[in-house]
C-alpha cells in the first residue's frame, strides 16, 4: 500500500528516511550565496526600505501567505530580475515525488516557481508570518526533489515575510542539501542581502545559458 505525504506536512527525518537525503555542512558546497555579490544601487536600498517599512506596520495584524507575497516576496524577484527573460513564474505548481520503491509518494503545490525552459532556478515558499523555517525547510526541499538530476543542482529560497534562507540541492550519488545563514528583515542589512543573493543567482543561470 502507498503511503501518501502531503509536502506540508513532510519532515527532515522523514525525507533522510525515505529518500536518503544527506546534509552537507561544508562551506565549499554551496558558495552561491556567499561569492561575488552584487552592489545594490541607492535607489534599490531606498525601495527596501520601504518594503521593511510597510511590512512592519502590516505586521501589526496577523500577515498571511497572500500579504507575504504581495508585500514582501514580490518587490524582491522584481528587483532581482526574475520578471523579464530568461525567467518565468509559475504558481500552485503541482509537485509528486515516489520513493525509490514507489511505496511513499510525497504531494503538494509549489507556491510560486521560477524557471527557465531547461531548468528551473528556484522553489519559492512564501509562508505566513508566524509559521516556523524549521517546517517550512522540509516542504522545500521536499519539491525541490521533484525536480532533481545528476545533472543541475536547485537553489531555492524560503521567507516567512521576515525571515529568508537559501537552499541548495544537489543529486550526488544520494541527494544532499545545504541551507545558507538565516537573515532576518529587522537585522541591518538583512534584506539587503537577501536581494544581494537573488540578483546573484540570476546573473549564474545567465552565464550559465551564455556559455
Amino acid at each position: 500500500m502507498i503511503q501518501t505525504i502531503p509536502a506540508k506536512e513532510i519532515t527532515l527525518a522523514q525525507l533522510i528516511q525515505t529518500f536518503g537525503l544527506e546534509r552537507v555542512d561544508d562551506e565549499e558546497f554551496f558558495r552561491e550565496w556567499q561569492d561575488n555579490l552584487p552592489e545594490l544601487t541607492e535607489t534599490e536600498q531606498q525601495f527596501l526600505a520601504q518594503v521593511k517599512t510597510e511590512y512592519l506596520h502590516l505586521s501589526e495584524y496577523p500577515i498571511l501567505e497572500p500579504i507575504v507575497k504581495m508585500v514582501v516576496l514580490s518587490p524582491l524577484l522584481r528587483l532581482a530580475g526574475f520578471y523579464a527573460p530568461p525567467f518565468y513564474l509559475s504558481a500552485e505548481k503541482e509537485t509528486r515525488i515516489a520513493s525509490e520503491d514507489e511505496g511513499t509518494l510525497v504531494t503538494g503545490r509549489i507556491d510560486v516557481l521560477v524557471f527557465t525552459p531547461e531548468f528551473w532556478v528556484t522553489v519559492v515558499g512564501a509562508k505566513k508570518a508566524a509559521y516556523s523555517m524549521e517546517a517550512a525547510v522540509p516542504q522545500a526541499l521536499a519539491y525541490m526533489l521533484d525536480n532533481l538530476t545528476p545533472a543541475r543542482s536547485v537553489l531555492g529560497f524560503v521567507t516567512n515575510g521576515s525571515t529568508f534562507q537559501f537552499l541548495k540541492l544537489t543529486q550526488q550519488g544520494r541527494p544532499k542539501y545545504a541551507r545558507s545563514d538565516l537573515f532576518s528583515l529587522y537585522s541591518r542589512a538583512g534584506i539587503d542581502t537577501v536581494l544581494k543573493i537573488l540578483k546573484r543567482i540570476a546573473q549564474l543561470v545567465r552565464l550559465d545559458r551564455s556559455s
